[in-house]
């Protein structure tokens, strides 16, 4: 009996050390928090995309001259581009929208004093179609011209995806209405925090390509991570930020 207790107790011995061990993996907690001049107040950067690159900057160091060489359109001269009213481009900037879809269309922006051609001619297209003003507001996205109504996102989203093909492993994640935004299950190791395509930020673009360290020590646990663009004593990445660009005239 006593030898078959010892037999029994190594196989359970066996297959227990047998039994996977639970990974360990660290959580990157970004808190986005910008200017866009010296005596507005600091606010929450939300509803906006960055990135985990693997590796240092130096080895990326291909990835990052190609995004800080990118020629690319503003959202301003996109839609001048376009031929897009005053008011629409207003109506975009209120909302820092790349799209019409970011925010919904109120009745007030159909008719009235804060009218937008766009969707007030969109609307009246949709009433013809659907024959009741309820439904013609809900859809006047759909008579609006497809460069009008989400070419200028379209188009981030191509830049996006050609950058994104050089790299290997880019995690990505959109900050909330407050800035926050977590990188998950994260091995140690060297990454390069990025937002790939600059931010447009009052009168300036600002683009930040900085070196995150996610050591053993952070596994476990969730890494606060402070990025600005403006320096100051607990901002780990602070942006580099450069003039807005005129507008190309025809």
């Amino acid at each position: 009996m006593k030898f078959v207790f010892v037999a029994v107790l190594l196989m359970v011995t066996v297959v227990l050390a047998q039994e996977p061990v639970a990974k360990q993996t660290g959580v990157l907690r970004l808190r986005v928090r910008v200017k866009t001049d010296d005596s507005s107040p600091q606010r929450g950067l939300s509803r906006k995309r960055f990135f985990l690159i693997p590796g240092t900057l130096e080895q990326n160091r291909a990835l990052i001259a190609e995004i800080e060489q990118q020629p690319l359109t503003t959202r301003d001269c996109y839609y001048k581009q376009h031929q897009a009213s005053a008011a629409l481009i207003g109506w975009l900037k209120e909302g820092d929208c790349e799209s019409v879809y970011c925010r919904s269309i109120e009745r007030d922006f159909v008719s009235g004093a804060k009218a937008v051609p766009e969707f007030a001619s969109a609307f009246a297209a949709s009433q013809k179609e659907y024959g009741n003003d309820e439904t013609a507001l809900r859809w006047l996205t759909t008579n609006i011209p497809a460069d009008m109504r989400d070419g200028f996102y379209r188009d981030r989203q191509h830049a996006l995806e050609a950058l994104i093909k050089q790299g290997n492993s880019i995690q990505s994640v959109m900050t909330d209405r407050n800035g926050t935004a977590y990188f998950t299950d994260l091995g140690p190791g060297t990454y390069v925090l990025s937002n790939l395509i600059p931010t447009e930020l009052g009168q300036t673009l600002v683009t930040w390509n900085c070196e995150v360290q996610v050591k053993a020590g952070d596994l476990a646990t969730e890494k606060p991570y402070l990025v600005s663009n403006r320096k100051d004593k607990n901002v780990k990445c602070v942006g580099i930020e450069k003039p807005m660009p005129v507008c190309a005239t025809d």
